[in-house]
């Protein structure tokens, strides 16, 4: 039989392992004492209390009413180049949701560390925390990956475009998957957020957490997707949801003039250097609604030709954020 030892003891048992009790009036009231301290120090408008994140337990059996399967990922990588860099851990929390972007239950959740073919550079274990002794001789569950991945109706990462490409080179069960980003497709600013780094999200959402390590992560991620918007608007991963059905398009400026590079910089298009399999050019990427009026500055502002035609691809959240 199992037995409680005295933890400021010898180490001898010294009584039968008690039973699972519930809570008594002295648990309660401790609570409620608690509660009303946070009242208290909040409503005197000089102090502001963050919650630790309670990872959500999960659901032994998913409530009905929720049909989609959705799945958080992240990622700890040796560097920023999928084609070069190596994953060295991955988080996956895995959930149900409804058509109407509502999360249900936490259905199933994977971590694992894995060995690289390099040595961990001294920068990524000061963000991370994760040394060259943590991953010796491990490995990441590939099998356990592919069944939570596989039955997912969306992917999603707090940065999708750096997550996917390496999570794609890891398995190819992420290839076909629909992926949405929870930094570029929810308007924080408009929700009153500040920034988009994920300890700004779970700090100004009123919790604390140990960040940067992926597991908790997304359980991170996931509490601030499923907190009520301003105004008892959507939460955030409804409009994350929705702006994951839509396509967009990218506008490829081939040929532009160079001494227009500054103002197309300004206007938020990246360069593309050809590598990646891209045209070499400047691109953006906007809402199928916004094409026109950014063909109209491309012709007008840019290249000063009425028909002027740069090439264009349209993305659905199967073919976004891909390498």
């Amino acid at each position: 039989m199992k037995r409680q030892f005295d933890l400021f003891g010898t180490g001898e048992a010294t009584e039968p392992e008690a039973k699972v009790r519930s809570p008594t009036r002295r648990d309660v009231r401790g609570i409620e004492e608690e509660i009303e301290m946070v009242r208290r120090l909040e409503g005197t408008g000089r102090y502001r209390v963050l919650r630790k994140l309670e990872p959500r337990a999960i659901a032994d059996a998913p409530r009905p009413g929720f049909p989609l399967r959705g799945v958080i990922v992240d990622t700890e990588t040796t560097g920023l180049n999928a084609r070069k860099d190596e994953i060295i851990e991955i988080g996956i929390v895995a959930f149900s949701f409804d058509a109407a972007g509502n999360i249900g239950d936490v259905t199933d959740v994977y971590g694992g560390l894995r060995q690289p073919s390099v040595a961990i550079p001294a920068d990524i274990t000061r963000l991370t925390g994760i040394t060259d002794a943590m991953v010796v001789g491990q490995t990441i569950d590939i099998a356990r990956v592919q069944a939570l991945i596989e039955p997912a109706d969306l992917i999603i990462a707090h940065n999708a475009g750096f997550d996917r490409p390496f999570c794609e080179t890891f398995s190819s069960a992420f290839a076909p998957k629909a992926w949405a980003c929870s930094v570029s497709e929810i308007d924080w600013s408009a929700r009153g957020f500040e920034g988009t780094k994920l300890g700004y999200l779970v700090g100004q959402a009123g919790y604390f957490h140990d960040g940067h390590r992926a597991v908790d992560d997304c359980y991170a991620l996931l509490e601030v997707l499923a907190q009520d918007g301003p105004e008892q608007s959507a939460a955030p991963f409804a409009e994350l949801f929705a702006a994951s059905q839509r396509s967009r398009v990218r506008i490829f400026a081939e040929h532009s003039p160079f001494e227009m590079k500054d103002h197309l910089k300004a206007r938020g298009y990246r360069w593309s250097d050809g590598s990646d399999g891209r045209p070499k050019s400047w691109w953006v990427e906007v809402a199928d609604d916004a094409l026109d009026d950014e063909l109209r500055y491309l012709r007008t502002e840019i290249y000063r030709w009425p028909e002027a035609d740069p090439p264009l691809k349209r993305l659905t959240a199967l073919e976004r954020f891909k390498a």
